[in-house]
């Protein structure tokens, strides 16, 4: 195997990722840097899907305050309040800097100020764009800084990780072990620091927005590791997803904006039903609950014949629609349909995970040396994201791990990696091709997605997460004893790469389905047909990490609280 020694390590190039190796670099231009992509640098991942934009305060009548507090309610109260607050008070030198400095052009209002719109759940219009496509932007640009930078900054494309590497006491991570797809071989990286910004595992549901890259990765390496989770059971779906057969279209979100804008849902019998769930917001209510409403109209009968109820724009005039959202007309069209002028189809679809790896406001991890960064982390958004605050966690929180990463790399030596830890996770991932005959891992990849659509997705309850947990244990056994078909290629083996995504999908899904079944309550994303919320008892995180080689350790802490207090929340009285 190819061994490699770097300064920093950084797996991911979303938002956090390019970010991060961005201000590693200007920090120390004399730090080493080795970017690894499981896809293309600029083309992959999330944060080029966004669409609607970027939360930021820069009106004098808005307040990092008032951004705070929508951030705090938006996620049930759970939050971790200083990793909200370093979000919403980070977010405007953020803004600044990808105009300034990293070349993005954002939106201007007729007074040649940036122009900020509606986003749901905010209490003022503070989301930055570019048209309703401002991910592409962000990313071209911030890949454009990367490729300036090449002198330091060395990119790995197509090449996925596939675990951390650790000291001998197991408290320190000191490299990686990847998988270069383009050849099929393996690759040793010794680093003084890893940030793992990967992103996390939505595409686990049937019905999902991320792009198909997006498996978890991160987080199971993480798991893997030793490294301790927080909230896993909060799994955010977002209320729009285009229905359209089985295409791969299906699943990907219609922007927020549209309903910021004034567009209306409507149920299968052509009623308006947000009246019946959140009569002050309607449609501009959190995700949380648009989804839910959205889903329940659909199990009481009330959806349309593909399981779905409508979104209505043609109200608000074709010519406003068509230039407020070209990007999102292109797509519907893509399936025959008419955004400005005609109801379109969509459900709920899995979208972003609240919960993920625990981290400081420098985005260390429990493990030394560890970084993480963007979605893979846990804390910042509660129980609930607000659409508009995920692109902005990833640029915040991206620049602050590349700063905490340069520091470490200027102070830390260089530890050496176990040659015998190397060769357990490259017997690991390597004995799918040994055996002539075993487990067909497709059946399983299909069946994860709908048994967590099922059981553990938008409404749950205690006997189908059960059933979940026993049928997730058995499905890890047997993906363990899948076999590739084709044993000479490693080269571009899409069936070893559905392994891989199924095992971590299979890890996180562990995880989420656990601490589903452990919060006895209903709060922000976590709906519990059989639970009430319960602000007396359950103002609680839920923490996780690997214990032996197969089960789960949890521990349930009482959440921190720093700037509202505990009886300052319980008066609130919120329901779910």
């Amino acid at each position: 195997m190819e061994e490699i020694k770097t300064d920093v390590l950084i797996l991911g190039s979303g938002g956090a990722g390019l970010f991060a190796a961005l201000h590693v670099y200007d920090n120390n231009p004399g730090l080493d840097v080795i970017l690894a992509t499981k896809g293309l640098i600029g083309k992959c991942g999330c944060s080029r899907m966004v669409q609607g934009g970027m939360n930021v305060v820069l009106n004098s009548a808005d307040s990092v305050d008032k951004h705070f507090m929508d951030t705090i309610k938006g996620g049930g109260y759970i939050n971790d309040q200083e990793l909200a607050y370093t979000l919403v008070s980070d977010a405007p030198k953020a803004v600044h800097e990808l105009e300034v400095k990293v070349g993005c052009f954002f939106d201007r209002a007729e007074n040649g100020e940036i122009h900020q719109k509606a986003f749901a759940g905010q209490s003022f219009d503070r989301t930055v764009h570019v048209a309703d496509l401002s991910g592409i932007q962000i990313i071209a640009r911030l890949t454009d800084q990367v490729f300036r930078r090449q002198d330091r900054i060395k990119v790995l494309e197509e090449t996925r990780g596939l675990d951390l590497l650790t000291t001998a006491e197991g408290d320190r991570v000191v490299g990686a072990v990847l998988a270069d797809m383009r050849t099929g071989e393996l690759i040793v990286v010794n680093a003084k620091v890893v940030i793992v910004a990967t992103g996390g595992a939505s595409s686990m549901y049937k019905i999902s927005a991320p792009s198909v890259d997006k498996t978890g990765d991160g987080m199971a390496m993480c798991f893997r590791a030793g490294a301790e989770f927080c909230d896993m059971e909060m799994m955010q779906f977002h209320p729009t997803g285009l229905l359209a057969g089985q295409s791969r279209l299906s699943g990907s979100v219609l922007e927020e904006g549209l309903r910021g804008a004034g567009g209306y849902l409507i149920n299968g019998l052509g009623e308006r039903f947000m009246e019946r769930y959140d009569p002050e917001r309607m449609e501009r209510s959190t995700r949380d609950r648009v989804a839910r409403a959205g889903y329940m109209e659909i199990m009481a009968g009330r959806g349309t014949e593909s399981g779905g109820v409508y979104l209505v724009m043609g109200h608000l005039g074709s010519e406003f629609v068509e230039k407020k959202f070209p990007g999102m007309c292109d797509r519907v069209r893509d399936v025959g349909k008419e955004l400005s002028k005609e109801p379109v189809e969509i459900s709920p679809t899995s979208h972003f995970m609240m919960g993920g790896v625990k981290i400081d406001r420098d985005c260390q991890a429990s493990l030394k040396g560890l970084v993480v960064a963007g979605e893979d982390s846990s804390g910042v958004h509660g129980a609930n994201r607000l659409g508009g605050n995920g692109i902005g966690e990833s640029v915040t929180f991206g620049r602050r791990a590349g700063d905490t990463a340069a520091a470490l790399a200027e102070q830390e030596l260089l530890r050496p990696f176990r040659q015998e830890q190397v060769e357990e996770i490259k017997q690991r991932w390597l004995k799918f091709f040994k055996p002539t005959t075993g487990v067909d891992i497709y059946p399983i990849r299909d069946e994860i997605k709908n048994l967590m659509w099922e059981k553990v997705g938008v409404v749950r309850e205690a006997k189908k997460l059960q059933e979940a947990i026993s049928r997730l244990n058995g499905m890890y056994e047997e993906a363990q004893k899948a076999y590739v078909t084709n044993r000479t290629l490693r080269r571009f083996n899409m069936e070893w790469n559905e392994i891989m995504n199924t095992i971590n999908w299979i890890t996180v899904a562990r995880m989420v389905a656990n601490s589903a079944l452990l919060r006895k309550e209903s709060r922000g994303s976590h709906y519990r047909s059989d639970c009430k919320t319960d602000n007396e008892n359950w103002l609680k995180n839920i923490y996780m990490k690997k214990k032996g080689e197969f089960e789960i350790e949890t521990d349930i802490r009482p959440i921190i609280s720093t700037r509202f207090s505990m009886e300052e929340i319980r008066k609130l009285n919120v329901q779910y």
